[in-house]
């Protein structure tokens, strides 16, 4: 096992860069991407970091150098053999070959595009814009290298022993909420925190502890790297860049109101079973499932990941229950904000009523709050979104106004378009 103390203390980062490969990104990204590269390969994407907890200075925590040599390192990355053999001949959700030959002869030569970095203040505006296809896969490790070197800023001037009984007190913590899951039956938890972690070190470490710990529990992690390094199963399905952007390219209140059910109805032409999961609240659940096609409801499942997630997981057994379907033969995905108490609650009043799964992220990967003077290192809530679409604005409203983005004008548009009423506010912790 990697002695986690030992190679920070070292802060040698070329044995250790943040982003070690192209493939060290969450599944449902080379998902999309491939869904984009089909249906919507010359569409122009601009992408940006958003600090949602603007009380963390960014740009006075990191050093600017240091992050240009980062994101500078992980453009000279591409695809490795091994990589490419894993994704081309691996069965993912039981199908063979689900990336398609066309599809990773452009990834195996592809080339991140270049990024633009300023410094606004104490916060860094970082964009990148391109090809949706070559520009969407720099939203993962862009996050991956924000958090880690705000956790390097913090722990650079720690002693080795200061940091081995840190981490001695993460492991346990870590492996306390371990023991506390361990009882529950029929449980099936994911690991979803690649965007956010706090090291690469750090979520290898934990998806080997989540894999020990709960066995077959534990299907796997969304991170490909660490899913082929250890021989797991690669975990995702889609997420709201898809219809942000296919609303963004709409030229009519008409065609905008469509927008959401015109991705799902490209995603249901590629994928099958577990694939085909709805994720309904980009502008609203209510309004979405009221306006749904027939053929959705056939669906294998739903993910949840604003709003208040009790109140979420009911509106999808009414809505199944309304068309036909039995609730107890669909998969709902919980993976907004999870931590153990929520875990276990929403395990304990769903399971039996619907088959119940996990994607624990943030505080699964990057939970080091207490173990550090004055909480230096607790996570927070860092996103880098989809901002613009050929030259047009993206919005998102979800279910949880707190988490709403883009210009006034056009989340007010939306909110026309898609009904969207009142919306009950729900801090952002994650």
């Amino acid at each position: 096992m990697v002695d986690i103390a030992t190679r920070v203390h070292n802060h040698k980062w070329k044995i250790d860069p943040i982003v070690r490969s192209l493939i060290d990104t969450d599944f449902y990204k080379l998902l999309m991407c491939q869904s984009v590269f089909r249906n919507k390969p010359d569409t122009t994407v601009t992408f940006s970091l958003i600090n949602r907890t603007t009380r963390i200075p960014l740009a006075s925590l990191i050093d600017e150098g240091e992050l240009r040599e980062q994101l500078d390192h992980i453009r000279t990355l591409r695809l490795r053999r091994g990589e490419s053999t894993w994704m081309r001949g691996n069965t993912f959700y039981g199908k063979r070959q689900m990336f398609r030959p066309d599809f990773m002869d452009w990834f195996e030569n592809l080339q991140l595009p270049p990024y633009h970095l300023d410094r606004i203040g104490d916060q860094y505006e970082l964009t990148f814009e391109g090809k949706w296809p070559e520009v969407m896969l720099w939203e993962i490790p862009a996050l991956a290298v924000l958090m880690e070197l705000r956790g390097r800023a913090v722990l650079r001037h720690m002693g080795r022993f200061e940091l081995q009984v840190l981490y001695a007190r993460a492991m346990t913590k870590l492996w306390e909420k371990i023991e506390r899951l361990q009882p529950l039956d029929g449980l099936r938890i994911a690991d979803f925190g690649t965007r956010r972690r706090h090291s690469f070190l750090w979520q290898d470490w934990a998806v080997q502890a989540m894999s020990e710990g709960l066995g077959s529990a534990f299907p796997g992690t969304s991170n490909c790297l660490i899913a082929k390094n250890r021989d797991l199963e690669a975990i995702g399905t889609n997420a709201h860049e898809l219809p942000m952007v296919y609303a963004a390219l709409a030229d009519s209140d008409d065609t905008l109101a469509r927008a959401p059910y015109d991705v799902l109805s490209d995603w249901h032409e590629e994928h099958d079973g577990n694939l085909r999961i709805i994720l309904p609240d980009t502008y609203g659940t209510a309004g979405f499932l009221s306006r749904a096609p027939d053929w959705l409801a056939g669906w294998t499942g739903m993910r949840i990941d604003s709003g208040d997630p009790e109140a979420g997981a009911e509106t999808a057994i009414r809505w199944w229950q309304e068309r036909g379907e039995d609730p107890r033969e669909k998969l709902l995905i919980f993976s907004d904000g999870l931590d153990v108490d929520k875990i276990v609650a929403l395990h304990h009043r769903f399971s039996g009523r619907v088959r119940v799964s996990f994607g624990w992220g943030t505080l699964l990967t990057n939970d080091f709050r207490g173990l550090v003077e004055g909480d230096a290192l607790a996570p927070f809530s860092l996103v880098c979104k989809a901002v613009a679409a050929n030259g047009r604005p993206t919005v998102k409203l979800s279910d949880n106004p707190e988490k709403a983005m883009g210009p006034e004008a056009e989340i007010a548009r939306y909110k026309r378009v898609f009904g969207v009423g009142e919306q009950e506010r729900v801090e952002v912790v994650v």
